[in-house]
């Protein structure tokens, strides 16, 4: 498969109407985009729901409802305030309309944000929460209380000047029909916790105020829906990091896997207490409240669903939630269950050396997937020196710092749990060179977002401690130099958070972060393949037999 970029887009259109001695312009555009679209795989979101009772039936029907609105808002925030409708009335070719609709926009989220229709430049780096002619010296210089809030759009007055606008009162049609239709949902609610929940989660999208259903939320244990619904994740504010974008997803609790991981929160202190840097790096005890399930994913809606698709959670993001009551960590198993399968095998299969193929195993990859999102919720949150929260102080570096932290202090826990005999589906190697392989397949996500930064900061930073060897376009896992360089990166990662040390942050970064060969060249063999960058779903009421 051929990765197409949008610098030919131009050349293409100009001879639009040419077709001598060849296809004609359309022809060409139309093959271009059925590769595209091609990258991904339809997978359906379905889920047995006969066991649910009839009201859970009748709740998931209107939660469905509810995120259509979030769906709806972040159109608007990744495009334009015009939205969805508006992006129709210019797009007119089916095949960039279906390619849009999984980008959320005319922009390639998994070719650098590059346009792949014409007419369009590169997508803003703060997408539609700011005004695009903004300029970071603009934005520090202005005086305004709330304008690094997280539910807060940036716009310009009458006067050309810079005003804040609250998420509740910018969407307030969206967030008021949304509102009404979450309590009819609790109204029907047979669980107290998921009631209470959405009871709060309704006021908050009146008030901007969510850390109230943020705590609700964490006390739902028992509900056999879970629904995450609201501005929540800030990786489409790539100017910043300041604005949370709307997403909703809806949850079926998978109540067997739920239980073989509950065991582990309640080693979460003592992991913590044991991580490889010094004792005021890890000072904090993170908060054995936090829970660890298992889902079937049947929807989702929004920042979410945008490109590339999540397949674990932990939320909330809000520190002092986390500090009081911890957090929880939401593994999406048919949909980590389809990437493993449609993508990360044939992969493997492509470049880890045949000696280690076996090693890579679906149980390997839903441990790493997990344990990155417990590790999201150990280390510090609050710097060691009075610079404020680790988000604060790291400000634009934090997100690939924190998902690089997650990423190899998750491959940590995973090697302490199997050293302490909590972990024996396989065998410690089996996560490493899965590890390894699961590089490969989220690297082809791009390397500019949190996720694809972090991506390279692991593989190069292993390459240069010799954690695998290459030869004839395959990679060989060395054990010995791999769990060294777990160690090592952890207590680098851990000790630039606890200190806020910006500088460190950014210099890591551009050491590390950016895509080399030979990933490049061997990225580009998988992209000649039919193998799919990543999924998309068929799904909603009719997929799931709701009337």
């Amino acid at each position: 498969m051929k990765r197409y970029f949008v610098k030919t887009l131009g050349v293409v259109f100009a001879l639009a109407g040419m077709t001598a001695c060849g296809p004609s312009a359309e022809e060409i555009y139309t093959q271009e985009m059925e590769e595209r679209l091609a990258q991904f795989k339809e997978v359906t979101l379905e889920a047995d729901l006969s066991w649910l009772s009839e009201n859970e039936r009748e709740i998931i029907k209107i939660l469905i409802e509810v995120s259509d609105i979030m769906d709806e808002i972040f159109w608007m925030q990744s495009y334009s305030d015009e939205g969805k409708s508006h992006l129709k009335e210019i797009i007119d070719h089916d095949l960039a309309w279906e390619y849009a609709l999984i980008n959320y926009g005319p922009w390639d989220r998994i070719d650098g944000n590059a346009p792949f229709f014409r007419g369009f430049d590169e997508k803003p780096l703060g997408a539609n929460f700011y005004p695009h002619d903004i300029t970071r010296e603009e934005f520090e210089a202005w005086d305004d209380p709330d304008k690094k809030s997280l539910y807060t759009l940036i716009r310009r007055d009458g006067e050309g000047n810079l005003v804040s606008i609250p998420y509740s009162v910018f969407y307030r049609e969206q967030h008021e029909e949304a509102a009404r239709l979450i309590l009819e949902a609790a109204e029907l609610a047979e669980d107290s916790g998921l009631k209470k929940y959405l009871e709060m989660r309704a006021e908050a999208l009146l008030t901007d105020d969510y850390q109230p259903s943020d705590f609700a939320w964490m006390e739902m244990r028992d509900s056999n829906i879970d629904f995450i619904v609201g501005p929540i994740e800030n990786y489409e504010d790539r100017l910043f990091g300041y604005k949370a974008a709307h997403q909703a997803f809806i949850l079926i609790k998978d109540l067997e896997w739920s239980e073989q991981l509950d065991k582990f929160n309640a080693m979460l202190p003592e992991l913590q207490a044991g991580l490889p840097v010094e004792p005021e790096y890890k000072a904090e005890v993170p908060g054995t409240d936090s829970d660890i399930n298992v889902y079937e994913a049947i929807y989702y809606a929004g920042d979410c669903n945008a490109g590339t698709k999540t397949i674990a959670i932990n939320l909330p993001n809000d520190e002092e939630v986390q500090a009081k009551a911890g957090s929880r960590k939401l593994q999406l198993k048919n949909s980590m269950q389809a990437k493993f399968d449609h993508i990360l095998v044939p992969i493997a299969d492509m470049l880890i050396h045949e000696d280690q193929r076996k090693h890579v195993t679906f149980d390997a990859f839903f441990e790493n997937t997990t344990f990155h999102e417990v590790a999201h919720g150990m280390g510090v949150r609050q710097t060691i020196n009075d610079k404020g929260t680790v988000r604060e102080a790291l400000r634009d570096q934090y997100s690939p710092i924190e998902e690089a932290k997650a990423d190899i202090l998750g491959l940590y826990l995973v090697t302490k749990l199997y050293e302490m005999g909590e972990l024996n589906t396989g065998e410690i190697m089996d996560n490493y060179v899965t590890f390894l392989a699961g590089i490969f397949r989220s690297s082809r996500f791009g390397a500019t977002s949190a996720h694809g930064i972090a991506n390279m900061m692991r593989f190069n930073y292993f390459a240069r401690e010799e954690a695998f060897t290459y030869e004839d376009g395959v990679y060989k896992v060395n054990f010995d130099r791999m769990k060294d360089a777990v160690m090592s990166s952890v207590e680098q990662i851990l000790i630039i958070q606890a200190e806020g040390d910006y500088a460190a942050a950014e210099e890591l970064i551009r050491i590390d972060g950016e895509m080399r060969e030979p990933l490049i060249s061997d990225l580009q063999r998988i992209n000649e393949t039919d193998i799919p960058v990543d999924i998309h779903f068929r799904q909603g009421k009719e997929v799931l037999g709701l009337k």
